[in-house]
């Protein structure tokens, strides 16, 4: 075949992907041998199911999100996509291309895991679930509590299916997972080729056998993993985003094998058929649970619009602040972590604020892990996914119902997560105790008690 080594690079750029016509690097003399071979797959970006749209990508029936416009493409009025529109319109007159030709094969790479720690005996019996998860169909839900080392016990898992020429997709909810995860990935198996999919990363390299991605970056993927792990699966936006689950469920090959993880499951999750579910009720550290105190704060609200913040929780940050201890405090929302920072300021209390919608969040980030700042103002977007050595943190108006009980007892997760720092102070200031409050300590207190604490 004419242009054999560009049919190539198009077999590797579509490998395992759904794109459109512009995501194609190909020339169009190229493009007509390939598709007159059979080697390409086209289909309409939108489908007409009964009477209503639906767009092949990312799942989204909801009339709502689509548009029309007049199209300079097809010179006619064109439904288009509006919720996966930041990956690239989908619209009526668009296809989606996919690979159909030669199958490409991955390497079989042996003992390509080169990590040398120690599992604890909860993460041992776990790890062994996921080995035995990847030989087969099969769905599996580790259920372990924050701080309990889920990386790990995903690391002899991956090393059977990579030896077996498996694909590995893990998705998680947010990019800050993703750059967590990487280096540790990359430094545990450098012989296998990784990329890391986030909005705006650079390294996407197509051939990769361990895909990172946040669930966004899987709407691409077509047909493509025989092992899909999905970090954090009760996190929204997944949780909640039906485009999200779908996008997974596309990315998956027919014989794939799932593995759930989580430290707060739902109960739509666990009434799954079929589901085999494996618990590590213990840190891999040994030590339990930090449980969350409640301390009540007053009005903090009223007190706000009167420009001063609730006296215990000034008294809690100086205190802290004075043993050089790094302080997470999380508050329900953008605007509260607006007025909290600047009366902060005004007390001359040094610190940083991030929330999803920070462009420098992840530089602020970095600098609290290096402890170039002490004190972290946050919404929600840190609750889970992160670990800071010897923390101490602090919920603001934690009745709020932003804070459900998965969010509280994440956020009481993050204390105490290393060795060295195993405990740590978790505090609840509150104008009120919720159901939530009440339900994430019970949560905690019961995975203690199954930790044999």
């Amino acid at each position: 075949m004419k242009h054999s080594s560009q049919v190539q690079d198009l077999a590797q750029h579509l490998d395992g992907k759904r794109l459109l016509l512009s995501e194609i690097p190909l020339r169009k003399e190229v493009l007509k041998q390939v598709l007159k071979k059979g080697f390409l797959k086209t289909e309409s970006g939108l489908e007409t199911v009964g009477n209503q749209l639906k767009c092949r990508r990312c799942g989204n029936d909801d009339r709502t999100l689509f548009g029309k416009h007049v199209c300079a493409r097809c010179q006619t009025t064109c439904s288009y996509c509006r919720h996966c529109l930041l990956l690239g319109k989908i619209s009526s007159c668009q296809q989606l291309y996919s690979w159909c030709g030669p199958e490409r094969t991955r390497p079989s790479v042996d003992r390509s895991l080169k990590w040398e720690g120690a599992l604890s005996p909860g993460q041992k019996k776990a790890s062994e679930a996921v080995r035995k998860a990847t030989l087969k169909q099969q769905e599996l839900l580790v259920w372990a509590v924050c701080g309990a080392g889920k990386t790990e016990v995903m690391f002899h898992g991956l090393e059977t299916a990579f030896a077996k020429g498996k694909r590995v997709l893990i998705a998680t909810p947010r990019t800050d997972v993703v750059k967590e995860l990487y280096p540790r990935f990359a430094s545990s198996f450098p012989q296998i080729v990784i990329s890391a999919l986030y909005g705006g990363s650079k390294d996407r390299q197509p051939n990769a056998q361990l895909v990172l991605a946040t669930t966004h970056q899987t709407m691409r993927f077509y047909k493509a993993f025989d092992l899909v792990v999905i970090d954090e699966v009760d996190a929204f936006p997944f949780s909640y985003d039906k485009s999200l689950q779908y996008a997974v469920q596309q990315a998956m090959k027919q014989t794939a094998s799932t593995i759930y993880l989580s430290a707060t499951p739902s109960t739509t999750l666990l009434a799954t058929p079929n589901l085999e579910v494996i618990k590590i009720p213990r840190r891999f550290h040994g030590f339990p649970l930090p449980i969350p105190r409640f301390q009540w704060c007053g009005n903090w609200q009223k007190a706000m619009r009167k420009h001063k913040l609730p006296s215990p929780l000034i008294t809690w940050i100086k205190a802290y602040l004075q043993t050089k201890k790094p302080l997470l405090l999380f508050v329900p929302s953008i605007s509260t972590l607006h007025h909290v920072s600047t009366l902060l300021a005004k007390l001359s209390l040094e610190h940083a604020s991030v929330h999803a919608d920070d462009p420098n969040r992840h530089q602020a980030v970095q600098a609290f892990r290096d402890k170039n700042i002490s004190l972290m103002v946050t919404t929600t977007i840190l609750e889970r996914g992160v670990t800071f050595s010897d923390v101490q943190v602090a919920v603001l108006g934690a009745e709020k119902d932003v804070f459900t009980e998965a969010a509280l007892v994440q956020i009481a997760g993050r204390v105490g997560r290393k060795a060295e720092a195993a405990t740590g102070d978790i505090v609840f200031f509150h104008f009120g105790i919720s159901k939530a409050m009440r339900a994430a300590r019970a949560h905690i207190e019961m995975m203690n008690n199954e930790g044999g604490f």
